[in-house]
């Protein structure tokens, strides 16, 4: 559902959810609030304390969804990437940054400091599994130690959240194709951590 096109009754749960995404695609984090979600959808203010206590909470629901789905997004392109171990990592990249583009959604939301406390047994599961999925795909590439698959998943997520906060910044013209563009120079990148 397009949140650009109101709420017409049904799931308002997730219809908040969907429509937060489009909100911090167009603001941002730091500019996210439940008001502005409600205008979206059309609804009163009030509205989505229904479903959501506060702003953290309706964060958290988003946060989880959008580990769910960026998980979902990295296995499809490390599958895409073929059968080179390094090759399957670096998709993550260009995975990432696509993902980012389109949802507002980054580790920045998905990791937000101001989650932590929140008590969110889901998110906090769809946050493990994603962290399992970029584990196991840099143990592949032969990160075979936990000390050294860290480092290698920190630089691979760093190439794809700096391309991704480059473009988003203004460095990188809005063009069509430029998302595509940007990708694959980070998965580029990020194929450049894996030694041959």
């Amino acid at each position: 559902m397009s949140a650009d096109r109101g709420y017409h009754h049904g799931d308002l749960r997730a219809a908040l959810i969907s429509a937060s995404f489009d909100q911090l695609a167009d603001q941002g984090l730091q500019r996210f609030s439940v008001a502005a979600v409600a205008r979206r959808l059309g609804v009163s203010s009030a509205a989505p304390y229904r479903h959501f206590p506060d702003r953290d909470h309706l964060l958290g629901a988003v946060s989880a969804a959008a580990a769910r789905d960026l998980r979902t997004e990295i296995l499809e392109a490390a599958g895409a990437a073929g059968t080179d171990p390094a090759d399957r990592l670096a998709a993550v990249a260009g995975a990432y940054l696509r993902y980012v583009a389109q949802t507002g959604a980054g580790f920045h939301v998905i990791y937000a400091a101001e989650l932590r406390a929140l008590p969110d047994e889901e998110r906090r599961a769809h946050t493990r599994a994603l962290m399992a999925t970029l584990l196991d795909l840099a143990s592949a590439a032969g990160a075979d130690t936990y000390p050294v698959a860290v480092p290698l998943v920190e630089g691979t997520m760093a190439v794809a959240h700096g391309y991704w906060s480059l473009y988003a910044d203004g460095f990188f013209p809005r063009r069509p194709g430029a998302v595509d563009e940007i990708a694959t120079r980070a998965v580029a990148a990020a194929r450049a951590l894996v030694m041959p």
